[in-house]
């Protein structure tokens, strides 16, 4: 069973910075982040926001493109979301997921296989 474990959720003002950590047990392949904002009804699906794939090629939403940084240190089997430059639509829940086969549209949350539970980023004028 593959354990992924969200860290470093809080709040921040508008313009700062927060890093997500996400824990793994295992390596898989890819690993991506993705949120749900508050006013989304539940079953509506997550937006992706960042993948990175075992090759280390990216992918980003243009949403956070040049804000938001993933990276991963495998000696460590931790995943990360560098969050610069927050916006209040950045408000969400973060929730990080793993799978061992490339999702084919790696921005869709319905693809994904393993996931953690989620800590919450908060951002505020």
């Amino acid at each position: 069973q593959v354990k992924l474990v969200e860290s470093g959720g809080g709040s921040a003002q508008v313009g700062g910075s927060l890093m997500l950590s996400c824990e793994y047990s295992e390596t898989l392949y890819s690993m991506g982040w993705f949120r749900q904002a508050p006013r989304k009804a539940p079953g509506q699906e997550r937006e992706g926001v960042a993948v990175i794939d075992g090759d280390g090629s990216t992918t980003y939403a243009d949403s956070v493109k040049g804000r938001f940084t993933i990276s991963q240190d495998n000696a460590k089997n931790t995943l990360y979301l560098q969050m610069d430059n927050l916006k209040p639509e950045d408000t969400a829940f973060y929730y990080c997921a793993a799978d061992r086969v490339p999702p084919r549209r790696r921005l869709w949350g319905g693809g994904w296989n393993y996931w953690g539970q989620g800590t919450q980023v908060t951002v505020s004028s």
